[in-house]
């Protein structure tokens, strides 16, 4: 079948090779996956996800790290986000204390729709799947929390203080939170009570990244899961990860025009090729150019100039050198500003400074 995530085949990778690595393992992983929806804006069924994970380690410092990625990430492209987070216990304790523990997808999926349907329709839904009023009425302080993420959590230490589950959640939480200062992160982390994705096999932290100047779904998800290599065999292992979704964020990126014009060519400086004694007496200057991290090409046929020109215009390309039979004469180079117009002669060692 085709791959639905690149979360359970790396479990599996981690089974097949748990002697070969070393714990805790971190990996990156860059590749396409598939569903079986409907293609509509932002859902599609081939698209690319970026992944990184850590296993081996139960110690939240790796969720800290993963929201610092996040924050690195989103702050780079130039993307608002908010960054909102919960806590498998968290919810199992919400089920707990009204009653119906064994309820927990029942109640976290009616609750998910908080946003969209309202408390009412929650409330409904609640209902129609069996769960008895009482424990909706007990539902309601908790569904109804306000104010900032540090007063949420110190209301749910109340609330959740009956359930030990919920109340090691909280305390999970808090760690997390907390460590928002140290940071410094630039995009907003905050405790979202109605987020529960991933049920079937986060057993902790949940994460999820909205942006918040585009209308899209979330762009970025994940969390712990403590035992997704024991369905291969290996139990015990605790991992954390998160799952940047690149084609969502390609869309972001163009709602927003935060492409930069440049983008598509990298190339810094451009030599026009007039024939090829000019050809070798450039291509060692080309090479050690590219040693010292310049990006420059050579125009492979000696067209006419104002064909190299135009190349190098259409291509946003900023410098153009020209080596003619006086330049070789006299070990120099002709650099064009491709912006300004102006030009100067340099010679090959000047040529990374006059550049950059």
């Amino acid at each position: 079948g085709l791959r639905y995530d690149l979360t359970v085949p790396f479990a599996r990778y981690v089974v097949m090779h748990r002697n070969e690595i070393t714990f805790p393992f971190r990996r990156y992983q860059i590749q396409p996956v598939w569903r079986a929806d409907r293609p509509q804006k932002g859902r599609y069924r081939e698209f690319f996800q970026c992944d990184a994970d850590i296993v081996g380690s139960d110690s939240l410092l790796n969720e800290v790290e993963l929201v610092q990625i996040i924050d690195e990430v989103f702050s780079r492209l130039g993307i608002r986000v908010s960054v909102k987070l919960n806590n498998r216990k968290i919810l199992s304790g919400i089920a707990e204390i009204i009653g119906e523990a064994d309820r927990i997808t029942d109640i976290t999926v009616a609750i998910d729709k908080l946003d969209k349907m309202g408390l009412e329709k929650v409330n409904e839904e609640l209902a129609s799947k069996g769960i008895a009023r009482e424990a909706i009425d007990r539902l309601q302080p908790i569904i109804l929390l306000n104010g900032t993420t540090g007063e949420k959590l110190e209301k749910l230490r109340e609330l959740l203080a009956p359930s030990e589950t919920g109340t090691k959640g909280v305390e999970e939480m808090a760690f997390i939170i907390g460590k928002r200062e140290a940071l410094r992160l630039r995009n907003e982390v905050e405790l979202d009570l109605t987020l529960s994705r991933g049920l079937n096999y986060y057993t902790g932290t949940i994460i999820e990244v909205k942006a918040l100047d585009a209308q899209i779904g979330s762009i970025t998800g994940g969390g712990r899961y403590d035992n997704l290599t024991g369905i291969f065999g290996l139990p015990g292992v605790s991992g954390v990860g998160i799952s940047f979704g690149a084609d969502r964020i390609y869309d972001v990126l163009t709602q927003l025009e935060l492409f930069p014009e440049s983008f598509s060519h990298s190339t810094e400086l451009l030599f026009v090729n007039f024939g090829e004694r000019e050809v070798d007496w450039l291509l060692p200057l080309v090479a050690q150019l590219r040693r010292d991290g310049i990006c420059c090409e050579l125009y492979p046929e000696a067209a006419k100039m104002k064909k190299q020109l135009s190349y190098a215009d259409s291509n946003r390309i900023p410098f153009v050198a020209m080596v003619g039979e006086n330049e070789m004469k006299e070990g120099t180079i002709t650099l064009k500003n491709m912006q300004s117009g102006e030009q100067k002669s340099v010679t090959p060692d000047e040529m990374a400074r006059a550049i950059r």
